[in-house]
């Protein structure tokens, strides 16, 4: 088997039909994307980035929260978008420098804070009235789990989570497509996928788009 199947949750022709339709301009997030691609940085796939932009344009958080900063590039694309306060939280410390610098070339120091931290304990410390209007969760995977309870409890109602690589290069959905080293992880997604689902104060959509995308809006 390959590991990483990058057909296993989109056809290859759907997938570059998406990216020849979100092309963007921005000399920043192009570089960083180069970047990205060269030292094997894990960043979101076009499509998603898109999507993410669109999300957030749609809702018009005042508030977002971020858990995964790596070198910036949700955090910047986001502000963007919606132009607002943004806490993303990166425990790498050399991941958590470079996204500073990066925020700080795209003039949004003041916009978003990088908070060198492990979300999952970090996550308790913070007080309910620093609400968040979305939570986008792209750190690591296995921890998803460990976060979900603290993220409804940070959400505010009518707010939405969305969570990226749920679907793993399709071994979350299907056996056959699971690499032995990361069977941890995949059983791990495959509950935070039955957990969003059976949450009473969640509804949630899966989406096959990128690495696989949920959209859950606290109600």
């Amino acid at each position: 088997m390959i590991e990483y199947d990058k057909n296993a949750i989109v056809p290859p022709y759907i997938t570059q039909y998406l990216r020849e339709k979100t092309v963007h301009g921005d000399a920043l997030l192009h570089e960083m994307e180069e970047y990205a691609a060269e030292n094997s940085v894990p960043i979101v796939e076009p499509e998603t980035a898109r999507f993410l932009s669109v999300m957030c344009r749609a809702v018009r958080p005042k508030r977002i929260l971020e858990v995964g900063a790596a070198i910036g590039y949700s955090a910047i694309l986001m502000e963007k978008a919606a132009r607002c306060e943004i806490l993303t939280l990166e425990c790498n410390s050399d991941m958590a420098r470079m996204a500073r610098d990066n925020i700080e070339k795209a003039g949004y120091t003041d916009k978003i804070k990088v908070a060198e931290a492990d979300a999952k304990d970090y996550l308790a410390y913070l007080d309910e009235d620093e609400i968040f209007d979305m939570i986008f969760l792209d750190g690591p995977k296995a921890h998803y789990i460990y976060m979900l309870d603290e993220c409804v409890r940070l959400l505010k109602k009518g707010g939405i989570i969305v969570t990226d690589n749920v679907l793993y290069k399709g071994m979350t959905a299907d056996d056959g497509h699971v690499v032995r080293r990361k069977i941890t992880i995949v059983k791990r997604l495959r509950r935070y996928v039955d957990m969003l689902m059976e949450n009473k104060e969640l509804e949630t959509a899966i989406l096959p788009l990128g690495d696989g995308v949920t959209v859950s809006v606290k109600i």
